[in-house]
């Protein structure tokens, strides 16, 4: 009897970003490029989050995240209050499908040094995947790849005996 080794992957695959978006509360928070730097902060206070999408109408503008607010707001020598978001956010936004791979999110997550994606359909957001996302889709799936390597151990046993 020949065996082959399989992939973690192959043994049990890792859940689509459709099926990480849907197990995750809430909607896609965001805010306007009109809005001020302090409704901003208040939104991800109020959302317990850093991180918010920057919409023009339904189109994805940009993105702010509380790191965006401090490097570009405190040389610029302006208040919260009379920044606006468009002057804070980033413009140049790194985004997925749902067809992308978690593979590819965390590859482009450590390529960019960024902790969120936007994933998006055309130009609408369906939400957005962060790191802790991805490090809790990580722990589950090893969980059960490590489950399943031990029920196949055991039914190795067990026909042996």
């Amino acid at each position: 009897m020949a065996w082959s080794l399989k992939t973690p992957e192959e043994i049990v695959p890792f859940r689509t970003l459709a099926q990480i978006l849907a197990a995750k509360p809430g909607g896609v928070y965001s805010v306007r490029a009109t809005d001020t730097g302090h409704a901003a902060l208040a939104a991800m206070a109020e959302k317990h989050v850093g991180f918010l999408v920057v919409l023009e109408g339904e189109k994805l503008a940009g993105v702010i995240s509380e790191r965006d607010y401090i490097r570009k707001l405190i040389p610029s020598g302006r208040t919260p209050q009379d920044a606006r978001v468009g002057d804070l956010m980033t413009r140049e936004v790194v985004t997925v499908t749902l067809a992308h791979h978690v593979r590819e999110c965390v590859s482009l997550m450590d390529s960019h040094g960024i902790r969120h994606l936007p994933v998006v359909d055309g130009n609408r957001v369906l939400g957005v995947i962060s790191v802790r996302d991805l490090l809790r889709e990580a722990v589950v799936h090893h969980d059960k790849v490590l489950k399943e390597m031990e029920r196949e151990r055991m039914t190795i046993l067990n026909s042996a005996a």
